[in-house]
């Protein structure tokens, strides 16, 4: 599938949604509850399906991808909590502008442009890189999304790292770190099924979030584009120059860095409607990256395709 192919169907389904917000289908409580639903039930099985029903890669580059992701995330985490107060001006912001600067939407755009570029093999590398994106989202994330400086330094919670998320990323990495292949058909089937429901009903409730919202706060602002800018280009670019003086395998480099300059996270919507949190400027923000995704996904294609 072309990157073109991939974008345009990421926003007829995000249109869906909106049209579905619009008509009264989906919106308010709905879309809490089928946040719900993808973060307890559908997105579990969406990381537990990442580790199945294909090749194991090579055994040499698991080590390497699960190092290079957690120095990703370290640094990550030190840029979502330093940066953002540069960005905004609002402190009610910063954290949902450090989320942004944080997580790239992975599973639905991440994983077919790294087959693109890599060939099919490759996606479960990306899955490797995901497990640590996982957990970071769960832990760290939600953190960020909690709100304000009064309250972020209570805002871990211990029972998000027995969540089902995170209890579906410990399994996957164990499968990952065992090599457990051959999993039967009946428990990889229905996982896979239930986690593919995860990406469109992701980008319904982003299209449906944007139904509520104005032309012209759809539009953007000098902090939507300012933190387009560092996530789509800045970030990843940083991160590629300085895993490559720091002798990682170029491969191992080359898909991190794919995988890092996807536009923001659809979980991001959700997690803040599962929270209490207004959608809007986490919405505007996944909008804007998705838009201006279209070119910097094609020319981060054109540097890795001759590799």
């Amino acid at each position: 599938m072309s990157n073109i192919v991939i974008m345009m169907t990421l926003f007829v389904i995000v249109l869906v949604g909106f049209a579905a917000g619009k008509l009264g289908y989906m919106g308010g409580d709905f879309d809490k509850r089928l946040s719900n639903i993808v973060i307890d039930i559908t997105c579990p099985a969406l990381i537990l399906s990442s580790t199945m029903g294909g090749t194991l890669p090579e055994r040499q580059f698991i080590l390497p991808l699960l190092s290079i992701s957690l120095l990703t995330y370290i640094l990550l985490t030190i840029i979502a909590l330093a940066l953002p107060r540069f960005l905004t001006h609002n402190k009610d912001e910063e954290g949902i502008v450090g989320f942004a600067l944080m997580f790239g939407n992975v599973g639905f755009i991440g994983y077919p442009v790294v087959a693109s570029i890599f060939g099919h093999q490759a996606v479960f590398y990306a899955a490797v890189l995901n497990v640590v994106n996982t957990f970071a989202v769960f832990t760290v994330g939600t953190m960020l999304l909690q709100g304000n400086e009064v309250n972020k330094s209570a805002a871990f919670r211990p029972k998000v790292l027995y969540s089902s998320p995170m209890m579906a990323a410990y399994l996957a990495m164990l499968i990952v770190a065992f090599g457990i292949d051959g999993i039967p058909a009946v428990i990889s089937q229905p996982l896979t099924l239930i986690g593919n429901i995860t990406v469109p009903a992701a980008l319904l409730i982003i299209g449906s979030s944007m139904s509520q919202l104005s032309l012209k706060t759809m539009l953007g602002s000098r902090t939507v584009y300012a933190t387009a800018v560092f996530r789509l280009a800045v970030i990843p670019l940083g991160l590629f120059l300085l895993f490559s003086v720091m002798g990682f395998s170029p491969l191992v480099v080359n898909i991190n860095t794919v995988v890092i300059a996807m536009p923001v996270a659809t979980y991001s919507t959700i997690l803040c409607l599962k929270l209490g949190r207004d959608t809007t400027l986490i919405t505007e923000t996944t909008f804007i990256t998705t838009i201006l995704s279209v070119v910097t996904i094609p020319l981060i294609a054109l540097m890795f395709s001759n590799l």
